[in-house]
């Protein structure tokens, strides 16, 4: 899954007097009693059936539409450009996110929601009508856009309408609204593709919009909309911020693009994108992020390095499992399926109240699952080793990451003002999504390099068998590392004594 759809929708540090002002504040709307209510009492219910129903349908778009793409690709007579399908979305997405956390601090989550989600709806729309691949890439790319203002938006209204004591619980909802899609999903839209044709899968989504938008938008202008304090006079659009965003979406482009294939003329692209990449980065993310700096810039940090660490490992698992094993593509597929329970089942203990002062511990330990489960991944690769050794591996992997993506999102949330949650969410996202592009350009090289042969052609086509072993542990042995130094920022998350919430709003040299 991609780091831009809420399965990484997502608790606290040891606070300190600056961190404690936060809380106190930063759900202005939010239930009087700190100590009671929950994320289903009358105050709360229809907001967060609304907002989880958005997550859902985000989930099933994610499974679904992936399961038809390839058909897509074929019919288009696009299977050349299949890559940008996934491209676009990422890249608009990145500028989606930076634009949505302006927004939503300036004006309140509302309107950055409502614009994304119709946004998310017309793409799959100019997708499912598309007679050519560039007007099916399109589409790809203003759902992107839709996706990334939805995200920030999303953790905004949590910020805004949920006591810190419920933002756990509602994470975890968030979680466990991955599980049926990431289940009934590609059964659903092989069916329909089957049947129907690739297109209804893209129609048919756009109708499930309605009942999330007429249960969630009433709540939300009741409990999160406005500024976080309306007496403040409104701040300008910070047009540098946008700037960057650009230059970070361009940079992404380029860089995915120049990683398309390992040839001398890719590397203009990729070298062009990395110089975009690494100011608009560095402006972006909080300063102090790629130092480890105690606090909100370490859950930054972390949250690249878990997000992309795990799905770059976890897109070459299917292959793997086709190409060196010899099962179906859906037997593939379902042995990542039991990873779907135990991820809601990590973010779920994540949220008990008991967990929270051990909170950094969980999350380190959540760290060693993840690196431990890519390790033993490319296990399979010997015959004797039985493929439900990587199934279970991958659900021992699943629940860490179900409580280190939750407790990155709520501890974020402790850390911010009220005012700086859209801008300081959009950082998380971007280091989640940044993460991913740069992981699995670095995955795939790897795997190319060393006799992987075309990914893209193999996935569509099910027909590789060419890949040679070392290919797969050239991948996952390196992303196993990158969980483990994880592991070491997890033990950072906690704010310093003297430390005052962090803020991306001032200048940044991250």
């Amino acid at each position: 899954m991609s780091a831009l759809e809420p399965r990484d929708a997502d608790a606290d540090a040891t606070p300190d007097a600056g961190v404690d002002a936060v809380a106190d504040t930063s759900g202005p709307r939010a239930a009087d009693d700190d100590t009671k209510g929950s994320v289903l009492d009358p105050g709360h219910r229809a907001l967060s059936i609304g907002i989880v129903s958005v997550v859902l349908l985000i989930a099933f778009e994610a499974t679904a539409v992936g399961t038809a793409m390839p058909v897509a690709a074929r019919e288009l007579n696009g299977v050349s450009l299949y890559a940008f399908a996934f491209s676009a979305y990422f890249t608009t997405s990145l500028f989606g996110m930076v634009l949505a956390g302006q927004w939503s601090d300036r004006s309140g989550p509302l309107a950055p929601l409502t614009a994304g989600i119709s946004a998310f709806a017309a793409g799959l729309l100019l997708s499912g009508t598309a007679g050519a691949m560039w007007l099916f890439i399109l589409g790809r790319a203003v759902q992107g856009l839709g996706g990334g203002l939805v995200i920030v938006a999303l953790y905004v209204v949590v910020g805004r309408a949920y006591a810190e004591h419920l933002r756990p619980a509602i994470m975890a909802a968030f979680a466990a609204s991955w599980v049926v899609p990431s289940v009934v999903g590609p059964l659903a839209s092989g069916t329909v593709t089957e049947h129907l044709g690739w297109r209804w899968v893209f129609l048919g989504i756009p109708a499930l919009v309605v009942f999330p938008l007429a249960l969630a938008l009433p709540a939300i202008r009741r409990t999160a909309s406005g500024p976080a304090d309306p007496d403040a006079p409104v701040a300008p659009w910070d047009r540098r911020r946008i700037r960057l965003a650009l230059g970070i979406s361009a940079g992404a482009a380029l860089l995915q693009y120049g990683g398309q294939e390992l040839r001398w003329f890719s590397l203009l692209p990729a070298v062009v994108g990395v110089a975009l990449l690494v100011p608009t980065v560095r402006g972006l993310l909080p300063h102090g992020t790629w130092r480890a700096a105690r606090g909100l810039p370490s859950v930054v940090l972390l949250r690249g390095i878990a997000a992309g660490a795990f799905i770059a490992a976890e897109s070459f698992v299917p292959l793997m499992l086709v190409t060196q094993r010899g099962l179906s593509p859906t037997l593939a597929g379902l042995s990542l399926a039991l990873g779907g329970l135990t991820w809601a089942l990590g973010s779920y203990v994540q949220a008990r109240p008991w967990t929270e002062p051990y909170r950094e511990r969980l999350v380190v330990l959540g760290m060693i699952l993840v690196a431990l489960a890519i390790a033993v991944a490319p296990s399979v690769l010997i015959t004797a080793v039985p493929v439900w050794v990587l199934a279970a591996a991958w659900g021992v992997g699943c629940l860490g990451m179900g409580a280190v993506i939750s407790s990155t999102s709520v501890l974020l949330m402790k850390l911010s003002a009220p005012d700086e949650v859209g801008a300081n969410s959009a950082a998380l996202q971007i280091s989640d999504a940044l993460s991913n592009v740069l992981l699995l350009a670095g995955g795939g090289a790897a795997f190319a390099a060393l006799g992987g042969g075309a990914v893209g052609h193999a996935v569509t086509s099910h027909a590789a068998t060419g890949s040679h072993p070392a290919a797969f542990a050239a991948v996952f042995l390196p992303m196993a590392g990158v969980a483990a130094v994880g592991a070491w920022v997890a033990t950072r998350l906690g704010a310093e004594a003297e430390a005052k919430p962090a803020s991306i709003s001032r200048p940044s040299t991250a």
